[in-house]
């Protein structure tokens, strides 16, 4: 059997984000993939290094890698649509789901029982994780389209980090106070 999975993955840089924004650098879905696949396995590390919790940071890490595989199937419906309206939300992720199960369908029979997990993860912790590494990842971009000069992500930015704070865990906290600040310096202040 010949698998299309990894050509359909691979396809993830083709998809653009903040389709209603005006970006002064683009960001496509496999770009923001990895940002949330690195800050998801550094909120799981500082959740068990600092916290005592006990997520494997590997496995929130693949789980991040591939949390928006959905959208190559589905395109990415900006976050206004998306969740202005509890009935088109729940719709939503409905199509999310068909097209996670046509995804895992795509690989062989026996590789698919790997996948399922990462594609649809049901450990609570994991997707804790990731909703947060990917809340994370859309308000450090709004930092950096900030730092730019770009006005249009003003609001933006302050809904996603009230939206942070509002999930109230202390692993993404300690990374707001300990790295967020960098991301709107300059290359020369980094130094």
């Amino acid at each position: 059997m010949k698998s299309h999975f990894f050509a359909y993955i691979s396809r993830m840089r083709f998809i653009g984000r903040w389709a209603l924004m005006r970006n002064t650098a683009p960001e496509n879905v496999q770009e923001h993939s990895h940002q949330v696949a690195v800050l998801a396995h550094a909120l799981a590390v500082i959740r068990r290094e600092r916290f005592g919790g006990t997520a494997d940071p590997g496995q929130v890490a693949v789980a991040a890698l591939y949390h928006d595989a959905s959208e190559i199937l589905t395109g990415d419906l900006p976050t206004p649509i998306k969740y202005d309206n509890p009935a088109i939300r729940a719709a939503y992720q409905d199509v999310e789901s068909v097209a996670e199960q046509k995804l895992l369908h795509m690989l062989p029979e026996e590789l698919q029982e790997v996948y399922a997990p990462i594609l649809s993860p049901v450990d609570p912790e994991i997707v804790q994780l990731v909703k947060a590494a990917d809340k994370l990842s859309a308000y450090l971009k709004c930092v950096e389209e900030l730092k730019a000069g770009n006005k249009e992500f003003r609001e933006a930015a302050l809904q996603t980090r009230k939206a942070l704070e509002e999930y109230g865990l202390p692993e993404a906290e300690y990374f707001l106070e300990t790295f967020s600040e960098s991301f709107g310096l300059t290359l020369d202040e980094l130094k």
